[in-house]
């Protein structure tokens, strides 16, 4: 068998011309991988998944169209033996979660070198998760975080009465339920979102999202 016909496939995804010619040109001499097909969009990227079935699809986070993420998901749902590289320069904790989510086999950073991007898609297309040493370290971090408990919707509809300013009192006769029950509420509620007062709390539920910000 020729090195050619053992070559592994590969499709470049990049809205950014100059970047995406750069992946290709880092790539074109490579021994074992063959670049079959470019596309500046997601959606462009699927036909050529879909033409080509490469074993690997570098693909950029942020484009028109089709984004990555959603890019990706549609590549492992309709052709699950292509492995997805996210490439890309965004490395926040939310960009990570959903491309991982997404079901990207890595995620890497274009400030990866040769060597690595070549390792990387040997790996991927071997079905190893390959991740950016600065990817992988805020992953770590994340897990380490301790796990925030959920607030009931009891404790919520307490919660917002509280953001409203009433007392207990007045808490107890909006949600009929007794004064002693919204203290044991309000309880439970510091110890979740880890304070110590009524305003803490209410400034806490707003960074976390569980409570409307005025």
């Amino acid at each position: 068998m020729s090195a050619k016909a053992a070559a592994l496939r590969v499709v470049v995804v990049d809205d950014h011309t100059v970047m995406r010619a750069g992946v290709v040109a880092l790539l074109a001499g490579e021994d074992g991988i063959e670049i079959v097909g470019e596309a500046a969009d997601g959606r462009a990227a699927l036909g050529l998944v879909e033409l080509h079935d490469p074993d690997v699809a570098l693909v950029d986070l942020r484009m028109p169209v089709l984004d990555g993420v959603a890019t990706t998901a549609e590549i492992v749902t309709r052709h699950p033996r292509t492995r997805v590289l996210i490439l890309t320069t965004y490395d926040t904790d939310t960009d990570i979660e959903r491309g991982v989510e997404a079901g990207a086999i890595g995620y890497l950073l274009k400030d990866t070198t040769r060597e690595q991007l070549v390792d990387a898609i040997h790996a991927a297309a071997r079905g190893e998760t390959v991740l950016a040493p600065r990817v992988a370290q805020k992953l770590v971090a994340r897990l380490r975080r301790p796990v925030q408990e959920a607030l009931t919707a009891r404790e919520r509809d307490v919660l917002g009465a509280v953001a409203d300013g009433l007392t207990n009192a007045e808490i107890g006769r909006r949600l009929v339920i007794s004064e002693a029950t919204v203290k044991t509420h309000l309880l439970r509620m510091f110890a979740k979102l880890d304070v110590n007062d009524r305003t803490r709390a209410v400034v806490v539920a707003m960074q976390r999202g569980l409570l409307p910000r005025p």
